[in-house]
């Protein structure tokens, strides 16, 4: 089963509250993209100079895109990222084109996507919940935070959360808050331990060859004017407001909202070192299953909002017909007037797949419950 869903249903859920949003149809097919993360050679230095043999060979991703995908104008700016493993560090780079270089949040934990920055997000065992989030300006000031479930969930965000042992650096090819030239480029480096992303991976194990992690990028960029010698975010006349700001990812959202991780990217682990041999990606036929039970899990949401409880009636669910099609065996969908959980046979022999109301979703054996 390969599914090609179009994101009528998140739509419809993001927006409960504005029914004529479910009404419309944004053509948004789920395709998150992919990566093969290569081994090092040897460990990294950290310095933004991505001078090492083992950065040389790493590929990089596709451009970013508007966090809506291709329905909204492409970026004004490039931005890419690349990546790379070894046993005690997961290693991030990101090259962002920026004619006019801005920062000037300078204490950890500020709310740093208020002003231009770059973000990374990881979600290691892929169930939608605890899982890191990562933001970073181009003075080196980043915010570090956790999130037990999305803010949808009724998730809070725990902003104490610190990733011990971090290293980062950033190199600029410009000038820092002069708006009087003109910038090239900052490039972010940075070396995530496993000791610190493992806490929410699967069974507290780091990457093996071949396994896959959920993973995201966005760059925020506001539009920003000089006013004196100095930057400031433009305002709109018509609001006397900031414009809003520019949102360009990785792997497309599809809506404004980083913290839906079932639409992140996929990042493979590879053993193999960078340019020594061609590694392809290879897609786990288990998430087929997984995105099917998530748009059964947005149906649910639609429901509860139009009756006031859930329902165990597969029938009653709006589900479009291409969806429908593709559900080749009954779910088990048990409800309370609050509460749901659906079962669906996996693919691999014996083992299920269950979501509840709440968004995480997880595989036990048939005979075993969570």
């Amino acid at each position: 089963m390969k599914l090609k869903i179009t994101f009528y249903t998140i739509i419809c859920y993001i927006f409960l509250q504005v029914p004529a949003a479910c009404a419309q149809n944004t053509g948004f097919e789920y395709a998150p993209k992919d990566y093969v993360c290569h081994h090092t050679r040897e460990p990294l230095t950290i310095d933004g100079k991505l001078n090492e043999e083992d950065w040389k060979q790493a590929p990089w991703t596709e451009d970013f895109v508007d966090i809506e995908g291709d329905a909204k104008p492409k970026p004004l700016h490039r931005t890419r990222a690349k990546m790379l493993w070894d046993d005690q560090y997961f290693y991030i780079a990101a090259e962002i084109i920026e004619p006019d270089i801005w920062a000037t949040y300078d204490q950890r934990d500020m709310v740093i996507f208020h002003e231009n920055d770059f973000e990374v997000f990881i979600d290691p065992d892929g169930d939608t919940h605890q899982y890191y989030e990562f933001e970073i300006n181009a003075l080196g000031t980043y915010w570090d935070l956790m999130l037990i479930k999305p803010y949808l969930n009724g998730g809070p965000a725990i902003d104490s959360w610190d990733i011990r042992g971090l290293k980062s650096a950033i190199q600029i090819q410009g000038t820092l808050n002069n708006p009087n030239d003109k910038d090239k480029l900052w490039i972010v480096e940075l070396a995530f331990p496993w000791a610190v992303l493992e806490e929410a991976a699967s069974k507290g194990k780091t990457p093996q060859d071949g396994d896959h992690w959920r993973v995201n990028f966005s760059r925020v960029n506001w539009r920003i004017v000089n006013d004196g010698g100095q930057y400031r975010k433009e305002i709109d006349p018509a609001t006397n407001k900031p414009y809003p700001e520019y949102n360009w990812v990785w792997s497309p959202q599809g809506v404004i909202n980083m913290h839906l991780p079932e639409m992140w990217g996929f990042v493979q682990f590879s053993k193999q070192h960078a340019g020594t041999s061609e590694v392809k990606f290879k897609p786990n036929p288990e998430e087929d299953i997984k995105w099917l039970l998530r748009n059964l899990y947005y149906a649910e949401k639609q429901y509860y909002e139009q009756h006031g409880t859930y329902t165990d009636e597969l029938t009653k669910l709006n589900l479009p017909e291409h969806i429908r099609q593709e559900i080749d065996q009954k779910p088990e969908i048990e409800t309370t007037e609050s509460l749901f959980e659906i079962k669906y046979p996996a693919i691999e022999k014996g083992m299920e797949w269950h979501i509840k109301a709440d968004g995480e979703i997880w595989k036990t054996p048939k005979q075993l419950s969570k």
